[in-house]
């Protein structure tokens, strides 16, 4: 099986502008293809995490990557799939994660001379004249067709501003410019990005003639892999500063049993003939399968060592009652009051609740167990002693904490 179809059968090709140029290109290791990652937080989280193995995967196939990171475009702040605007970030804040997303994507993609590029569309974009650029980008543009663009649709209602109504033209030239300057001919996004993307497309199209057209190959990621990146709680990390290890791994190991197998498919490099034989999995075999998915992602992103580590606190947790490498909250003397703490406090601070009434809920519910033991009175206070040993506090079945008393 070739490349594109092997992307195809994995699920991670929803729509293209022009499939057989796109298998010529990828299949042969001529595509010179780019991804947009805006820097609006100082790590990579997990909806970024089938963008990036994605580019691994073709790299690996000859073919040639551009992690295009967007500190012009973060200036102004993409629309899409947003209710509201996003808030506006200094250039310090941009720059500071500009770098951190540099580290990350090291993992995944190897950059040198010859092999993937790093570009920062700042370096065009904050030096562009705005005449200039109404006179040569915005006469390529219908108002009216941006304003049918879904990315805008949504926010029609609410209010869009024209900061963001730029976007679209901003993102749009980010083709142009590498087109020009990389010899970039593919573009990869989320279905969110469609629009967007196209945009790309025809400006290239416009200004440099119907023959460029073959060169301007738009694909579409299935937006399956966006949606993975989002939990109850917000987003997980790839910096293990802010998601351990451990907790990387707990977020794949309960996914919902309908996901699994599909997660396999697009995240991981297991062979698909290995991935078909998991399909017939049912019961206690898909935990097997979830186990798996976590300990792949978990050694891609963290390394085989941590990804070891963390399959052996997992099983230690579940089997022994605790792990040593579990997510740990510490307390301070200031969480004590006359001696003791009560479990409220412990739940908000260790984040397994967000307020104290949702603690009062989750311990008359029977939710919430320490050492392996159901709590019920929502005024339980433990004494400094209590921390001396193992402290395992759990909310439901998948959320927990090791509590420490420094």
């Amino acid at each position: 099986m070739e490349l594109y179809e092997e992307l195809v059968a994995r699920g991670l090709i929803a729509q293209t502008t022009n499939e057989t140029e796109i298998k010529e290109l990828i299949n042969k290791g001529k595509a010179v293809f780019y991804i947009g990652f805006d820097p609006t937080a100082d790590s990579l989280h997990v909806g970024h995490f089938m963008a990036l193995c994605l580019m691994k995967r073709l790299q690996m196939a000859g073919n040639r990557p551009i992690a295009l990171i967007g500190g012009g475009t973060a200036m102004i702040g993409d629309p899409s799939g947003r209710t509201d605007m996003r808030q506006m970030m200094t250039r310090e804040t941009i720059d500071h994660n500009v770098e951190c997303f540099k580290k990350q994507m090291s993992r995944f993609i190897e950059f040198g001379e010859g092999k993937a590029m790093l570009v920062n569309n700042a370096d065009w974009l904050l030096d562009l004249n705005y005449v200039e650029l109404l006179r040569e980008v915005g006469a390529c543009f219908s108002v009216n067709n941006m304003l049918r663009a879904e990315c805008y649709k949504q926010r029609m209602e609410k209010g869009l501003s024209f900061l963001e109504f730029n976007y679209m033209i901003m993102q749009s030239y980010d083709f142009y410019e590498l087109f020009r300057t990389y010899g970039c001919n593919m573009q990869f996004g989320g279905d969110d990005q469609w629009s967007n993307m196209l945009g790309g497309t025809e400006l290239i199209r416009r200004k440099l003639g119907k023959d460029a057209h073959a060169m301007t190959i738009t694909l579409l990621l299935n937006s399956e892999g966006k949606k993975m990146g989002k939990t109850q709680k917000g987003a997980v990390w790839l910096d293990a500063n802010k998601t351990t290890p451990f907790e990387f791994f707990q977020y794949w190991r309960n996914v919902a049993d309908a996901d699994v197998l599909k997660c396999i498919k697009m995240l991981t490099f297991l062979p698909l003939e290995e991935i078909e034989k998991m399909e017939s999995w049912e019961g206690s075999e898909l935990n097997k399968a979830k186990e798996i998915l976590a300990f792949e992602l978990t050694k891609l992103v963290h390394g085989e060592e941590e990804a070891t580590k963390a399959l052996e606190s997992a099983k230690a947790l579940f089997s022994a009652g605790n792990a040593a490498d579990m997510p740990t909250t510490e307390l301070s003397a200031e969480d004590f009051t006359d001696g003791a703490v009560d479990l409220i406090s412990i739940l908000v601070k260790s984040g397994l609740v967000k307020s104290r009434s949702e603690g009062r809920r989750a311990i008359e519910q029977g939710g919430v167990t320490v050492n392996d033991e159901k709590v019920l009175d929502v005024n339980a206070k433990y004494e400094a002693a209590a921390f001396a040993e193992d402290f395992i506090l759990k909310r439901g079945k998948k959320n927990f904490r090791k509590i420490i008393n420094k």
